[in-house]
């Protein structure tokens, strides 16, 4: 065999080679994006002075019909009319547990970095602490949307950003 026909061969089996892993690669990226599912949520507060707005985008991984597991962010920000303002950012970890096809069970770990500002006029220093929850909920669910109430078992009055260790929430995913 002439030594281009070698080198020829060797190219050829070298590109398809690479060309079937590139479709493999492809074929196990695009399952697994199948499998991702975004959503948060939205929240707005306002009242007599007061003001807040939440954004909390999360993505989780759907297992299978029963199981998934998925990471948030967020990002709040407060303000109490000539008292404080406030800007809590941070994240968290969520699990996802369906008994039934209805019926929803979540865990959820959340840190968040609370920076507080106190008016001048107050004499109070400011804050800037971390924050953690450890949420246990459970909700009904209808389609993409998810509507509960959870309990943070690491409540702490003093610092919380939450005013009750019970919450209602409403959450979805695309």
């Amino acid at each position: 065999m002439p030594q281009i026909s070698k080198q020829l061969l060797i190219v050829l089996v070298l590109f398809f080679t690479s060309l079937h892993s590139f479709s493999q690669e492809e074929a196990s990226k695009t399952k697994f994006w199948d499998n991702v599912r975004f959503g948060g949520g939205l929240g707005l507060n306002f009242g007599d002075g007061f003001f807040s707005t939440t954004v909390a985008p999360s993505a989780i991984y759907q297992f299978d019909a029963k199981m998934a597991l998925g990471v948030g962010l967020n990002a709040t920000f407060n303000n109490r009319k000539n008292i404080y303002k406030s800007t809590i950012l941070g994240g968290s970890l969520i699990g996802l547990y369906n008994i039934v096809t209805t019926i929803q069970l979540s865990a959820e770990y959340e840190q968040l970095n609370v920076n507080r500002r106190y008016d001048v006029n107050l004499n109070l220093p400011n804050d800037n602490y971390w924050a953690p929850a450890l949420f246990l909920g459970a909700g009904y669910r209808t389609g993409n949307v998810i509507f509960g109430v959870r309990y943070d078992v690491l409540y702490d009055e003093d610092s919380s950003i939450y005013a009750d260790a019970w919450a209602p929430f409403v959450r979805f995913y695309f």
